[in-house]
């Protein structure tokens, strides 16, 4: 068994696809996930499973909110080394960026380098940020609430599904998963 992050996308935003977090754990056990824990009601679920089974359990999570709940809420699945590494290539926090500006944007599927390159960097100034193939590192100094750097506007340029958090909760689940090591 080894730890696994699980975030979903438009859970609980604006009084829209209301999903309770004891209820959402309650769909990962049933689904086979084990030590299942949620961050803050956006949808953030750390647990446990067999590497060849977290995917299934993502999938059958994502029937069961479509079952029970009327709405798809599309899951990013990371493990504890891949979310490690996220954390540590954010290229924003060595030029001293407050953390409370940065976000990262996780992917659903690795994206090849010619897509990331359809990425427009003067979309919306003073927001910068940095693409990988599997997460957008956003420096957003006026707030995710004004920035045209969306989840709708990435998934529209690289053909995938993008759920951005802030660098707070990123970090807050990186040290929740470094307790389960």
């Amino acid at each position: 068994m080894s730890p696994h992050v699980a975030v979903l996308r438009g859970v609980n935003v604006g009084g829209r696809n209301r999903l309770p977090m004891a209820e959402l754990a309650r769909m990962f056990e049933t689904a086979g996930a084990v030590r299942v824990e949620t961050l803050i009601q956006s949808g953030n679920v750390i647990f446990e499973a067999n590497e060849a089974d977290a995917g299934g359990i993502a999938e059958t999570v994502g029937a069961a909110i479509v079952g029970a709940c009327g709405f798809k809420a599309p899951i990013v699945l990371r493990d504890a080394r891949s979310w490690g590494e996220m954390l540590a290539a954010n290229p924003f926090l060595a030029g001293g960026v407050a953390a409370g500006e940065l976000h990262v944007a996780l992917l659903s599927a690795p994206v090849p380098a010619a897509r990331l390159a359809r990425l427009r960097a003067d979309r919306s100034p003073p927001d910068a940020f940095t693409a990988t193939a599997t997460a957008i590192y956003l420096h957003l100094p006026n707030g995710v609430a004004r920035t045209k750097l969306s989840n709708s506007w990435l998934d529209a340029e690289l053909g995938i599904v993008s759920t951005m958090r802030n660098w707070a909760t990123v970090t807050r689940l990186a040290q929740r998963l470094a307790a389960r090591i």
